[in-house]
Parts: C-alpha cells; structure tokens; sequence
C-alpha cells in the first residue's frame, strides 16, 4: 500500500471516530474499569489503559479476520 493511500485511510478512520464520537461516549468508552483518571484542583489526568486495550484487541481481530 502506497503511503498517499496509507494516509487517506488514516483520515478517513481519523473522520469516522469523530463522527462516531457520541456514541462511544453513550457506550462508555474511556470510563472502563482499568481506566486511571486523577483529579486535582485545575489539573485533570487521564490515562485510558483499559479502552486502549479493548480497541487494540477489535482492531486486532478485525485486521485478522479481514487478512489485511
């Protein structure tokens, strides 16, 4: 795959995750169990451990499934 094709895909996925941004809140994304998040005062510390881990495994399998 050519690095011009590489980068449209990478946009489009990059447009569907932001389209599809209200649903993966609804579905609880981001706010697994696994997911560390450290308030204090102005300072918000987010780290996704759990969600990456999830995402990583779909898009595994996906790619699997799909030989890509």
């Amino acid at each position: 795959m050519s690095v011009s094709k590489l980068l449209i895909v990478f946009g489009l996925v990059l447009v569907a995750a932001g389209l599809l941004w209200p649903l993966i809140a609804w579905l609880g994304l981001g706010r697994l169990p696994g997911d560390i998040v450290i308030e204090r005062g102005n300072f918000r510390l987010c780290m996704p451990i759990a969600t990456s881990l999830l995402i990583s495994i779909v898009l595994s399998a996906i790619l699997w499934f799909t030989r890509w």
